[in-house]
C-alpha cells in the first residue's frame, strides 16, 4: 500500500448489532454493508460505496470483547511506513499499545493503539499494491473530515505531529470552546482538533462521511432510531453537515453539499 505516512486509510464500526447498524448507516449513508464476513474464520462486513470501493467494515462486538469493556463505536486506521516501529515510538511517546503488531491475512499488518489521553486508533501497513482510497475529501460515500475531540489540545497536537508529521497550518477561533485546528496531513488537510466541551463525551475521534443530500441524511437518523445532535448546519467552504448518533449511541458526522438554505 503507497499511501504516505500518517495518512488515514480505513474505517471501522464495532457494533453490537451487525443486522441493525447495516439498515441503519445503508439508509443514512447511502452504503451497501455487506450482510455476511467475507473473511474466514472471523465476522468481518465490508462496507462499500459502490461494488469493490470500500471505506472500511464493521465487527460485531462478541460478548467476550464487550465484557473487557469494548463498547461500539468509530475508529479509523493510520497508515505507516513500518508498524512495529511505530508502536515502539509511540509507546516511548507515551502512548498506549492494545494490541501489539499483529498481522491480517491477506491485509497488512496493524497494530490498535491509543493516545496521551487515551483516544484508540489502529496504525496499519497494507500489503496490497493499490493505494486505499477510503478517506477523500470530496468523493461521495467516503471519510470526508476527521475529527479528534481531546482533554489536552496542545499535548495531542505534539504527540501527532512526532508520529505521523502532521503539521497544524490553520486555524478557527470559536470562543470559549477555543482554537478549532486543522490538521494536515502529507500536503492535505484530513480534520481538525477541538478541545472536547465540559459534560461532552470522552476524548475521541469523529468521522464525518459525505452524502448527497444532508436534510435527507438528518431525517434519515430520526426515522433509524438515531439523534441528530447538531445540525443540518452550513460550515466554511460551503458544505452543511449534521452530528449525530446511531440507535447504539456512536457518535458520527454527515456532510453533504450546501446547495440549501440553513433554517
Amino acid at each position: 500500500m503507497s499511501n504516505p505516512h500518517g495518512t488515514p486509510i480505513w474505517y471501522e464500526l464495532l457494533t453490537a448489532d451487525p443486522t441493525a447498524s447495516k439498515a441503519f448507516y445503508d439508509d443514512v449513508i447511502g452504503w451497501a454493508i455487506s450482510d455476511r464476513s467475507d473473511q474466514p474464520g472471523m465476522d468481518y462486513r465490508m462496507i462499500a460505496v459502490s461494488p469493490g470501493d470500500f471505506v472500511g467494515g464493521m465487527m460485531p462486538l462478541t460478548s467476550e470483547m464487550q465484557a473487557g469493556g469494548a463498547k461500539p463505536g468509530w475508529l479509523f486506521y493510520i497508515g505507516v511506513d513500518d508498524v512495529d516501529a511505530t508502536a515502539e515510538r509511540l509507546k516511548a511517546a507515551g502512548g498506549t499499545i492494545h494490541m501489539a503488531p499483529f498481522d491480517i491475512p491477506g491485509a497488512g499488518r496493524a497494530a490498535m493503539v491509543a493516545d496521551r489521553q487515551g483516544v484508540p486508533f489502529y496504525i496499519m501497513r497494507g500489503s496490497s499494491p493499490e493505494s486505499s482510497t477510503a478517506w477523500g475529501r470530496m468523493a461521495m460515500g467516503k471519510c470526508n473530515w476527521n475529527e479528534l475531540n481531546t482533554s489536552d489540545q496542545a499535548d495531542a497536537q505534539a504527540f501527532y505531529a512526532d508520529l505521523f508529521g502532521w503539521q497544524y497550518p490553520d486555524k478557527m477561533p470559536m470562543g470559549a470552546m477555543g482554537d478549532y485546528v486543522f490538521v494536515e496531513a502529507a500536503g492535505e488537510t484530513i480534520g481538525a482538533t477541538m478541545t472536547a466541551p465540559e459534560g461532552s463525551p470522552p476524548p475521541a475521534w469523529q468521522f464525518y462521511f459525505r452524502a448527497p443530500d444532508i436534510e435527507a441524511a438528518a431525517a434519515r437518523v430520526s426515522a433509524g432510531g438515531g439523534t441528530v445532535h447538531y445540525g443540518p448546519a452550513e460550515v466554511p467552504g460551503g458544505d452543511r453537515i449534521i452530528v449525530a448518533s446511531d440507535p447504539q449511541g456512536v457518535m458520527f458526522g454527515v456532510v453533504g453539499p450546501g446547495d440549501a438554505t440553513d433554517d
